[in-house]
């Protein structure tokens, strides 16, 4: 190729990822004289694999890190001596950035801000050609003619998008008041092999693969634009030969396709029926209609599509066909709405030796060595981190040890916590011995035998269920884990706008209400302190059952021993069906508050009395007031409906109470009590 600007050591971001892995393969495939340095922190949708066809060239050298890192990308500028940057990592799938927001900008701005601030410091760059997105520009006139062009207006309508515009303007800023070099481009859909299946033609690709239903948001009519990967891959090299410095390049074309019609497609290369395959689902929040791109500027500079439609998707469909297991486990993925674990740590299992989460560079001055750079580590395949590896606090208590079962039953390693929660220094050991990849806090102090307990011991219910909650959470954030904690719904009470029996229920954004007890008063206020830590998932279970009739902590057995009880309606948890959903959360990498309760509310009657139907036909029982229950109890109770429809959304299959109640706990019970 005619070059007007030639690098030599050029750093690409990113590039253990879908586009950036096929522009380094090229790039080290067709100049064997430039040496490629690639920095990536192996994400989720990362996958050394996807350098394969690089490993073994000498001007080839992978690092593991982060971007956010400035000192690890001051050393790699220097140390390397990089005079081009070719900038792709970023969070990209737009579902994950509906929910996970905060992670966007941290990759996306401030990961591009620490580069181009590296940049100006070491003053040793002539060329920083930053990847953006077409959907800067926002949704494109269903009857528009002519696409966006280069200076057409950046109207962002998603978390994604807007965190893409964000860093453009960064790159832009600093390629006026500081003279850097930048080049920027804005590219339509990519699709091809190496893809993680997130995006939707690797995702229906897979799922038609099984014969299972392709899901499409909203009615798929928005129009799409796709490019082949080697299309694309082709396109960078040009812009980074060709390209003009301070100029901005579309990377697209004019051959659209609505979504619908893609998964028809996709249905006939399997030989299915698209009116039984195609499953319409909801739209995310909001779906841009259409994408559309002026891209002669691009053509002007030599370069133009050559892979057609039809050829292209021939050549994914075979390669998703011969690799189907190239990512591992992606059953998150495939899901109609995937909230990806977007956190370092969460890595792919690779060929070869384990690398580790800290970058470890290692300088060779011997050109004819392969140069991965990873830390020195065992061959053992035993000793690869497995893709999944729980944390959980609470070993002695109820929801922990359950917890344990379901992860044996569901082969996913995990370990019980020895730190005490006040201890952070045991807690720290807990994390750098264990290594894992997400942290359940089971642990917490409800009181002996009851919350009535927690009155007279104020100081050691703070030291557990404030102190020591805050210090794992915080702990977590430092080392990029998901927390996942159990929390309580017994912080609001029946008001005059949450009326008892008027099925209105209290939503997750709802101020607490209730005071009545000590537990209820700090488990409200650490729940608010966490609202500052976005990498826990807290979860607001309501007076828990499970099939365990005989375990003293669960709501019914308790209600079973009393001497009287009122009669008010509640929303509860079936630990039995909940639990095994919180895990699957943690999967999804859900954040926030979340009402872990099951929809509806059911009174100590409606329970008693299904205890009497399935259990005990003689059983009986004594109701009384609240009034009379306050005579006999330190602490007020707590009693609420819990809206419980954002967990409904997420997991259209949970039951109401009632409904959970007959299938987990009473039906197999009467049937062993039947024996």
């Amino acid at each position: 190729m005619e070059t007007k600007y030639k690098p030599k050591n050029i750093l690409i971001t990113g590039a253990a990822g879908f586009i950036a892995s096929h522009v380094c393969n090229r790039l080290i495939r067709n100049y064997p004289d430039y040496n490629i340095v690639v920095l990536d922190k192996l994400d989720y949708c990362s996958n050394l694999k996807n350098l394969l066809p690089s490993r073994s060239s000498p001007n080839f050298k992978f690092i593991k890190g982060d971007i956010g890192s400035a000192d690890l990308v001051n050393y790699i500028l220097v140390t390397e001596s990089i005079d081009t940057i070719m900038h792709f990592a970023a969070q990209t799938h737009v579902d994950n950035s509906f929910g996970n927001s905060f992670e966007f900008t941290k990759n996306n701005i401030y990961g591009t801000h620490v580069l181009l601030e590296a940049c100006k410091v070491t003053g040793q760059i002539k060329r920083f050609i930053h990847v953006s997105t077409d959907e800067v520009y926002g949704e494109t006139d269903e009857d528009a003619v002519v696409g966006n062009h280069e200076a057409s207006q950046l109207l962002p309508t998603n978390p994604y998008s807007a965190t893409k515009a964000g860093a453009e303007m960064l790159v832009m800023a600093y390629g006026r008041s500081y003279g850097l070099p930048v080049i920027t481009t804005r590219g339509n859909n990519v699709y091809g092999t190496n893809q993680f299946p997130e995006k939707m033609i690797p995702k229906f690709l897979l799922l038609a693969m099984k014969g299972n239903p392709l899901p499409i948001h909203g009615d798929g009519s928005n129009v799409r634009s796709y490019l082949y990967c080697e299309d694309v891959a082709e396109a960078f090299e040009v812009i980074l030969h060709k390209g003009e410095v301070g100029h901005v390049y579309n990377i697209g074309t004019k051959k659209e396709r609505k979504v619908i019609d893609v998964a028809r497609e996709i249905c006939k290369l399997f030989s299915l029926d698209a009116d039984t395959h195609i499953k319409f689902v909801e739209n995310r929040p909001f779906n841009d209609q259409r994408y559309f791109l002026d891209d002669e500027k691009l053509k002007n500079l030599g370069w133009f599509e050559r892979t057609s439609w039809e050829e292209g998707l021939r050549r994914t469909k075979e390669w998703y066909v011969n690799n189907p297991d190239w990512w591992g486990d992606v059953s998150g993925a495939l899901l109609p709405h995937p909230r990806m674990l977007m956190m370092p740590g969460i890595e792919k299992k690779i060929d070869g030796p384990q690398i580790s989460n800290s970058a470890i560079l290692l300088p060779t001055n011997n050109s004819s060595q392969t140069r991965m750079i990873v830390p020195a580590t065992k061959n053992n395949p035993s000793s690869q981190k497995p893709s999944l590896k729980f944390l959980i606090y609470g070993r002695t208590g109820w929801i922990g040890g359950l917890l344990g079962k379901i992860c044996e039953k569901q082969g996913i390693p995990y370990e019980y916590g020895q730190g005490r929660l006040e201890e952070r220094s045991q807690l720290l050991v807990d994390i750098q011995t264990i290594k894992p990849t997400h942290v359940f806090n089971a642990a917490g102090v409800t009181g002996r035998p009851n919350v009535d307990w927690c009155e007279t011991h104020k100081p050691e219910t703070i030291q557990t269920n404030v102190v020591g909650t805050l210090i794992l959470a915080d702990l977590c954030r430092e080392h990029g884990l998901l927390m996942m904690n159990y929390a309580t719904g017994c912080i609001f009470e029946y008001d005059a706008t949450h009326p008892e029996r008027s099925g209105i229920g209290f939503k997750e954004e709802d101020q607490p209400n209730f005071t009545g007890s000590f537990y209820s008063k700090i488990k409200a206020m650490v729940e608010e302190l966490l609202k500052e830590y976005d990498n826990v998932c807290n979860l607001r279970v309501r007076m828990p059952i499970s099939s365990d009739l005989s375990n003293p902590r669960n709501f019914i057995t308790k209600i079973t021993r009393y001497n009287k009880v009122v009669d008010i309606p509640n929303s509860m948890t079936v630990l039995d069906e909940l639990l095994p959903i919180s895990v699957e959360m943690a999967k999804r990498n859900c954040r926030g508050i979340w009402n872990f309760t099951n929809p509806g509310v059911v009174s100590h009657n409606e329970i008693l009395e299904m205890y009497k139907n399935y259990i005990d036909p003689n059983f009986k029982w004594v109701n009384f007031t609240l009034e009379e229950q306050a005579k006999v109890i330190v602490a007020a109770r707590s009693n609420n409906e819990m809206d419980a429809s954002k967990l409904k959304k997420e997991f259209p299959e949970l039951l109401s109470i009632k409904d959970s109640l007959i299938k987990y706990v009473f039906e197999p019970n009467k049937k062993s009590f039947a024996k």
